[in-house]
């Protein structure tokens, strides 16, 4: 075998087993950001007393998005079902009259394209156009004895299409959830 036949098998095997780990890097890439794709944000009244809430109401919640599927009577009664469920598991008890809380919500689903950039061994690098949808999902709790926001969580999610992102409303509602009431710092 000739120096420049050896040398050939071995760039041929090198740029095989670049493709491969190029192939693994993306393939790791997305599944971290599958992994972290949901994030949950929460704001309150730092002089708020929370001790003091053991009632509450879901008031009407408004749904915006472009997707039928995101924008249905279905959904509305999942969305209160899994605050209902949430708000319950902390100790506190839905009640139709003299709440100490009112909850309100908001969904909210906008389609969006992310550019992702990966190694495509020795030619450089790829970039691609990868389409998804955002859901927002907002719940506030507001005190009625001073009429004032107290409590929101705000969760997101990213999907590659919107009606996915139904899938992932109970737990878009229970991890938001899981934060309150929030710890004082």
């Amino acid at each position: 075998m000739s120096q420049s036949c050896s040398r050939a098998i071995s760039r041929n095997r090198f740029e095989r087993l670049a493709l491969r780990f190029a192939a693994l890097l993306v393939f790791f890439l997305l599944a971290a950001h599958a992994a972290v794709a949901q994030k949950v944000t929460v704001e309150f009244d730092q002089t708020a007393d929370f001790t003091q809430f053991k009632t509450f109401h879901i008031r009407d919640g408004q749904l915006n998005s472009q997707n039928p599927a995101l924008n249905s009577d279905l959904v509305r009664q999942q969305i209160e079902a899994d605050i209902a469920k949430a708000l319950t598991a902390k100790h506190l008890t839905e009640v139709v009259d003299n709440p100490d809380l009112n909850v309100v919500y908001r969904l909210g689903a906008a389609r969006r394209t992310e550019l992702e950039t990966y190694p495509a061994g020795w030619w450089g690098t790829r970039v691609v156009r990868v389409p998804y949808a955002e859901g927002t999902l907002v719940i506030d709790l507001r005190s009625t004895a001073t009429r004032s926001l107290v409590w929101r969580g705000i969760a997101q999610e990213d999907k590659s299409n919107a009606t996915k992102l139904q899938g992932k409303l109970d737990d878009m509602v229970k991890k938001s959830i899981q934060k309150y009431p929030p710890k004082h710092k």
